[in-house]
């Protein structure tokens, strides 16, 4: 499973939409459970961090610029 290295304002673009057609979601609570808040409606969620990670197609910083994958797993050196 890919880490996310996720921040306040954060942008996530899930793989399915939300019932009102909006695919991106405005990061608004880090923690065990991330607070999620839909852009196009405003409606907001609470998912556990692994089913953000694992539902999450793309990922954008508080301006929209995307942000790379960051990989925590040891070098092989």
């Amino acid at each position: 499973m890919a880490h996310l290295d996720l921040a306040i304002h954060d942008i996530v673009q899930l793989r399915k939409p939300h019932p009102c057609g909006g695919y991106h979601w405005r990061v608004t609570r880090l923690g065990a459970d991330i607070g999620l808040r839909c852009m196009t409606c405003d409606h907001k969620v609470m998912l556990p961090r692994a089913t953000v990670e694992q539902r999450t197609k793309a990922h954008f910083d508080a301006e929209g610029q995307p942000k790379p994958a960051s990989s925590k797993e040891p070098s092989s050196s």
